[in-house]
């Protein structure tokens, strides 16, 4: 397991090696003692999975505030993504500042997006699946959204020319400025 570092402090991107034959090929997807050789110690509590069904499903920019913060470790079954990281701690120097990789069921990586950081992805194929280990369990209460097109941001997401398909909370999800739960 290789672990790339971003030019977002704690944000890496994770390639598992994967060892093949004419069957096809293993991985470990996860391996705790990798992660911990690397200085990252997260206790994992929940794996969720979604499905996509069209290119263009844009989802977040989604995180959850403390006590149930979560780190989260992105990776795709199927298809592809635009996968982004928005540093949204208030008194960090990359504040506002984000991370944008590509994970394709193909390639195998994976990114890790800790707890501090926004986090959305644009679908880049039909029916993508895409899983994520969480550290901290879902709270509705404490869950938040930022606008996916805030042009603070300028995130560039791959969009089709129909525009992103969103979820109805996406769509009025207010924008980082008028963010009052931030870390």
């Amino acid at each position: 397991m290789k672990i790339h570092r971003t030019n977002l402090n704690g944000v890496v991107e994770i390639r598992a090696k994967r060892s093949g034959d004419d069957r096809g090929w293993f991985s470990e997807t996860y391996k705790e003692l990798a992660l911990l050789d690397a200085g990252i110690n997260i206790n994992f509590v929940q794996d969720n999975e979604s499905f996509s069904a069209s290119t263009g499903t844009l989802r977040g920019l989604h995180y959850q505030t403390t006590p149930h913060a979560q780190d989260k470790v992105i990776r795709v079954i199927s298809g592809s993504i635009l996968d982004v990281a928005v540093d949204i701690r208030r008194d960090s120097p990359s504040f506002g500042q984000h991370v944008a990789i590509r994970l394709t069921a193909d390639d195998g990586n994976q990114v890790l997006v800790p707890a501090g950081f926004a986090h959305g992805f644009c679908t880049l194929e039909p029916n993508t699946r895409v899983a994520y280990k969480v550290s901290g369990q879902y709270a509705p209460d404490c869950e938040r959204a930022i606008r996916w097109d805030d042009s603070d941001l300028a995130i560039p997401w791959p969009l089709p020319a129909t525009g992103p398909i969103l979820s109805s909370k996406d769509e009025i999800a207010p924008f980082l400025v008028d963010q009052p739960d931030l870390f």
